[in-house]
């Protein structure tokens, strides 16, 4: 069988892959919190984790992948406040981008989408269960885990309780009996969301909904979970201590597995700075092929740096790929994939398909297969080349008509021996990313 490689955030190794069923895979990924548009930083963890999504599927063939979408949560109340607009029509509005993102950036659909909306029943029973076996306690309407009773707290960050309240932020209350104690219900008032409960009306706490969907669709203990090098302390964390002590196991997943930071120009991306750029907007500038190759461009476990020099290079990477486009679907060899089975390397995989591309434009067939069988494996050329060249053209701020245009007048400069003039229009036309090429009874152009 195939090996496959992945760093460990638990134990803080590189680590041979080992399911626990081989027949069936079962992967966990964080989804977005629909309060606002997703940007580019939630673009990097989808990106990456159905990179992953599809070495599994090579491998293993079957795979259960879950990647929930939070829709109750403090942040969705205050941007209704905010915007003045409901609470459902928020999570309507920014769930429908995120899927037109996941679509854009060519993501294969999950394998199931829960929404914490639809699992409250789960959530207040594990709650309830927590409650009767001494690892939270209620204090005034609100449900509280108790960190220090579950002595493993603090493994997945490599910190003891001390180190964690030092360096976080964390909620203070006098309802707590210790400061790190974290909330899994909380009362709601009238007009914010709530559920009945036996504690009161209210409204689950965020770390309790991946553990209740996680076990629901994949079971008490599974093989992978994921998501930004953010979520380790504290969400993930807090996912391991009430579930490892509900169950009463020693595992929650096997394998954690986390994406590094985006920045901005080098700074790190926040809205207090401004510097937010939301994939929308990156896709409508860039296109979704490009978007997702940048976010390829580095090893997801190191930052990436989000700028325009990186934007540029890989839309003239993608253009120059697609010059060996072919509407193929040949099954791309294990061998070719060697470098994503070594921790999902990308960039690794990404230097061999420009080794591929090389090859085949000598006129290698073989190797042009493989080239376009590499681009589709890892989520690109889900737009045929018309369809490419379609979009160069909207994206374009020149019309088709100035480009004739401006040909006519070459051609009649031409005819009227100002050859100066001739050049004059073509290097214009150049500066504009418009080729024009002579032949014999015509000339034709393209966007470089």
């Amino acid at each position: 069988m195939t090996s496959l490689k992945l760093t460990n955030s638990l134990t803080k190794k590189k680590e041979l892959f080992t399911p626990i069923n081989s027949k069936e895979i079962t992967m966990y990924a964080c989804g977005p919190t629909v309060y606002d548009n997703p940007h580019v930083g939630n673009a990097r963890t989808l990106v990456v984790f159905d990179t992953l999504f599809r070495v599994l599927k090579k491998i293993f063939q079957n795979v259960n992948y879950v990647r929930n979408i939070t829709d109750v949560d403090d942040k969705i109340i205050e941007a209704s406040k905010k915007k003045n607009k409901s609470i459902q029509k928020i999570t309507e509005e920014v769930t429908k981008v995120f899927h037109e993102n996941c679509k854009s950036l060519n993501c294969l659909q999950p394998s199931r989408e829960p929404k914490a909306t639809e699992h409250i029943k789960e959530m207040i029973k594990m709650t309830t269960s927590l409650i009767s076996k001494k690892f939270a306690y209620v204090s005034e309407g609100h449900v509280y885990f108790a960190v220090t009773s579950f002595k493993e707290y603090g493994k997945l960050s490599n910190k003891n309780l001390e180190e964690l309240k030092a360096g976080s932020r964390i909620e203070v209350s006098k309802l707590k009996k210790n400061p790190m104690d974290f909330v899994l219900w909380k009362p709601s008032s009238d007009e914010d969301p709530g559920w009945d409960s036996p504690w009161g009306r209210g409204r689950p706490g965020w770390h309790l909904e991946c553990s209740v969907m996680s076990e629901k669709y994949l079971g008490k203990n599974f093989d992978i979970h994921g998501g930004g090098l953010d979520l380790i302390f504290p969400h993930h964390e807090n996912e391991i201590a009430q579930s490892c002590c509900n169950n009463a196991t020693q595992k929650f997943s096997n394998y954690w597995v986390h994406n590094g930071f985006v920045t901005i120009n080098k700074e790190k991306m926040s809205k207090s700075l401004g510097n937010i750029v939301t994939i929308s907007d990156a896709v409508k500038k860039y296109s979704g092929q490009v978007v997702r190759l940048a976010l390829m461009s580095a090893h997801y476990s190191q930052p990436l740096d989000w700028n325009e020099k990186l934007l540029l290079e890989q839309k003239s990477t993608i253009e120059k790929w697609y010059q060996l486009y072919e509407d193929s679907d040949e099954e791309l060899e294990t061998e070719v994939i060697e470098s994503l089975l070594e921790d999902l390397n990308t960039p690794g995989f990404i230097a061999k398909i420009h080794e591929l591309y090389n090859v085949a434009k000598k006129g290698d067939e073989k190797s042009k297969k493989k080239f376009n069988s590499a681009c589709r494996f890892i989520g690109l050329f889900n737009q045929s080349k018309d369809e490419w060249d379609k979009l160069k053209r909207s994206d374009s701020k020149i019309s088709e008509e100035f480009i004739l245009n401006k040909i006519n007048e070459r051609l009649n400069a031409k005819n009227n021996g100002n050859y100066k003039l001739a050049d004059q229009i073509r290097d214009e036309l150049l500066k504009k990313d418009v080729v024009i090429e002579d032949q014999k009874d015509k000339t034709v152009w393209k966007f470089k």
